[in-house]
């Protein structure tokens, strides 16, 4: 269902960006984490665009380690120079499900398995760095708040409830190194 709207949401706002610089990208960190994903940009006026994310991570991987997951991120971008050229400033927010745990690599995960929704928003800063051709390589990082609302299991296996938690976080809420390919 979610995969559903991000796709019509991104042909959507491809259709009505269909006269303008338009930018297909992945995110390379996050495709490091097994999650594929998408984002279009598209310019709004000369000094704006509009930025659509998504990821999905529909996997589980050996034992019980999970890092199933969907996002969407929207953005504004300002370009203090002109669209899709050198620095941005950006305010974006973020709404995604998680069922995510007994993570090896994060101590406080390695026992449980956490199951909820998150959203919030925050600000971010980038540069967009020209390659070859029509290809683009973008570097971002971003701060905010994501509300968290979870519910936390001892194992996949036997799902037992340990609780029900509401979290408050502040701190990174983006971060990209990502491949662009522009649409004229």
């Amino acid at each position: 269902m979610y995969k559903q709207i991000l796709l019509t949401l991104l042909i959507a706002f491809s259709l009505h960006a269909s006269s303008q610089k338009v930018a297909y990208k992945t995110n390379l960190l996050y495709l490091a984490t097994t999650t594929p994903n998408l984002a279009m940009e598209f310019s709004l006026s000369r000094k704006l665009t509009a930025d659509i994310a998504g990821g999905y991570n529909p996997w589980d991987f050996s034992g019980n380690t999970s890092l199933r997951h969907w996002l969407v991120q929207p953005e504004l971008r300002y370009w203090p120079c002109q669209s899709f050229e050198g620095h941005f400033f950006g305010l974006h927010g973020i709404y995604g499900k998680f069922n995510v745990g007994e993570l090896s690599f994060i101590h406080s995960m390695n026992d449980y398995i956490y199951k909820g929704s998150m959203y919030g928003g925050g600000i971010s800063y980038g540069y967009h760095f020209p390659l070859k051709g029509k290809w683009s390589l973008e570097l971002t990082a971003g701060v905010g708040y994501v509300h968290l609302d979870y519910d936390k299991y001892t194992c996949r296996g036997c799902l037992e409830l340990q609780g029900s938690y509401k979290r408050n976080y502040i701190g990174p809420t983006k971060a990209g190194v990502s491949i662009i390919y522009m649409i004229n």
